[in-house]
């Protein structure tokens, strides 16, 4: 196990939500044609290397940076704080840290921004100011049956998920959900700011990497609409998991592929979480229905594909194998992939610890 990473004597940023991500693909029209043409995202603005996309709820700028380099990867986990005095508390935190960190302009339409390498070795953003746009949830006419509404979140996989979620929970998060073993073995854990389920996750893998980001929909029928619309245009082939209903979050899941690999969950409904007393969701790693409630097979890539994370230079950070058991190594069951609950007549998940 890692040692903890320390809690800094300054206070962290009052952080309000994930805001955007900052991802490097390797062909800029392919990405193009998969978030424009086929998931019907807005461009804000474009140029020959960089393509600015928001949701049609978002009234900043951006929540998707195409930009086109060597390596696929992640430049940034972009976090919106409260103000533009808590840019400056971030740049205390992590400087006290030890942590490399750059302060200005990375993107257009965020003027004053701080980018960090985390403790974990994850780069983050802190920013405030940003030009706003036109929000187009009255739209319905530019729409379409499959419209991704909102930014929900990210998915973040390290080596120590008890490392990472402590280190989140000193940044100012919420613990909603964990899966764990029996042998006190931690396997991922879900933690937010902006009430939902989570703005972010931590899974258990080898990393640091990125796992997905996600985009809510309204409604289940417009995952629905997406998976019937890649099959129609022969592209069924970007599906990796589901459609399917997670135990975790309560939520309606599509998980896709992007030309570089890059995963995108497609979300919706999962439920509030913002009273103070709201208690933890913590699953037994056996049963499978925290993944899939209906009990469907996790494939092996959601498992053990995920995304370079990228320096501030744009170089890949390198990854650190988990020496812990994997949750695919108790996923496994006799016949491979299969539902492996522990028990017929356990519930299967606690609440608060109480089940």
């Amino acid at each position: 196990m890692l040692d903890l990473v320390p809690t800094p004597t300054v206070a962290a940023p009052d952080i309000l939500r994930c805001a955007y991500m900052d991802l490097v693909v390797t062909d800029l029209a392919a990405s193009r044609e998969f978030y424009v043409d086929v998931l019907g995202l807005v461009v804000t603005e474009e140029d020959d290397n960089t393509i600015y996309l928001r949701s049609f709820e978002e009234f900043i700028h951006h929540n998707l940076v195409l930009r086109k380099g060597p390596v696929a990867g992640v430049a940034a986990f972009a976090f919106r704080v409260r103000s533009e005095e808590e840019v400056d508390k971030a740049e205390a935190y992590y400087k006290e840290l030890g942590c490399e960190t750059r302060r200005g302009k990375f993107t257009k339409g965020v003027p004053n921004a701080l980018r960090v390498v985390d403790p974990l070795g994850f780069p983050y953003e802190f920013f405030y100011e940003v030009e706003h746009v036109e929000r187009l949830a009255w739209n319905y006419e530019l729409q379409g049956a499959g419209a991704l509404v909102r930014l929900d979140h990210f998915n973040q996989v390290y080596p120590d998920v008890v490392k990472g979620t402590a280190y989140l929970n000193d940044l100012g998060f919420k613990t909603t959900e964990s899966i764990k073993g029996d042998d006190g073995v931690v396997y991922a854990a879900w933690m937010t700011r902006k009430h939902t389920v989570h703005d972010t996750a931590m899974t258990g893998g080898n990393g640091p990497c990125m796992h997905h980001i996600a985009f809510s929909t309204h409604e289940k029928h417009n995952i629905l609409y997406i998976c019937d619309k890649l099959g129609a245009l022969r592209m069924s082939d970007h599906i990796e998991r589901g459609p399917g209903r997670h135990g975790v979050s309560n939520a309606f899941y599509l998980y896709l592929r992007d030309p570089d690999g890059h995963r995108v969950e497609i979300y919706t409904q999962d439920y509030y979480t913002g009273d103070p007393d709201n208690p933890e969701v913590v699953w037994d790693v056996h049963d499978n229905q925290r993944r899939d409630w209906w009990g469907n097979p996790v494939v092996p890539s959601w498992y053990t594909d995920a995304s370079l994370v990228l320096d501030l230079d744009g170089n890949p950070q390198p990854v650190i194998e988990r020496t812990e058991v994997k949750e695919m190594d108790v996923t496994i069951g006799a016949d491979g992939f299969s539902y492996t609950r522990k028990g017929d007549t356990e519930a299967g998940f606690k609440v608060g610890g109480q089940v």
